[in-house]
């Protein structure tokens, strides 16, 4: 069963918080799959996500990189940018199967990679409206939806 919401960011520290919450509710294996046009705010949102659970305060775009990796308390996070690659299979030079079952990864243009995805996975698309962003959150895990409620996320 597909479990959906949406939550209005009117400001980057709006955003700011709702990535630090989104840090709060992570769990080992959780994948959060960022979809958006360019400049819609995925890196944006993963920085701040990262900037939580680390002790890291440069987080740069894995744009050119495609990865970049960091430690937090519990568990290692993956920050992938799939944008540049041709065919999905790339992506296995990336340790995503590593990554996607035994850390939290963050996923930048997932679209990209769609058939290697894991079914459970945090769907969020970020749509653009001048300054605000809307986040559309869609899981189809009732735990996962289940810490979202306990979040006050939905």
């Amino acid at each position: 069963m597909q479990h959906n919401n949406q939550i209005l960011c009117k400001t980057e520290q709006q955003t700011k918080l709702l990535a630090e919450q989104f840090a709060k509710i992570a769990k080992k294996g959780d994948v959060f799959a960022l979809f958006g046009t360019l400049g819609a705010g995925k890196s944006v949102f993963s920085r701040y996500f990262i900037q939580k659970l680390t002790d890291v305060t440069d987080v740069p775009s894995p744009t050119f990189t495609l990865l970049q990796t960091y430690e937090a308390q519990n568990f290692e996070i993956y920050h992938y940018d799939m944008y540049r690659l041709k065919s999905p299979d790339e992506a296995y030079e990336l340790d995503v199967e590593e990554a996607f079952y035994g850390a939290v990864s963050l996923v930048e243009w997932p679209e990209k990679i769609l058939p290697l995805l894991p079914k459970d996975i945090w769907k969020i698309t970020i749509f653009v409206n001048g300054t605000e962003r809307l986040f559309d959150i869609e899981t189809n895990n009732i735990e996962k939806y289940n810490r979202l409620k306990d979040a006050g996320l939905a």
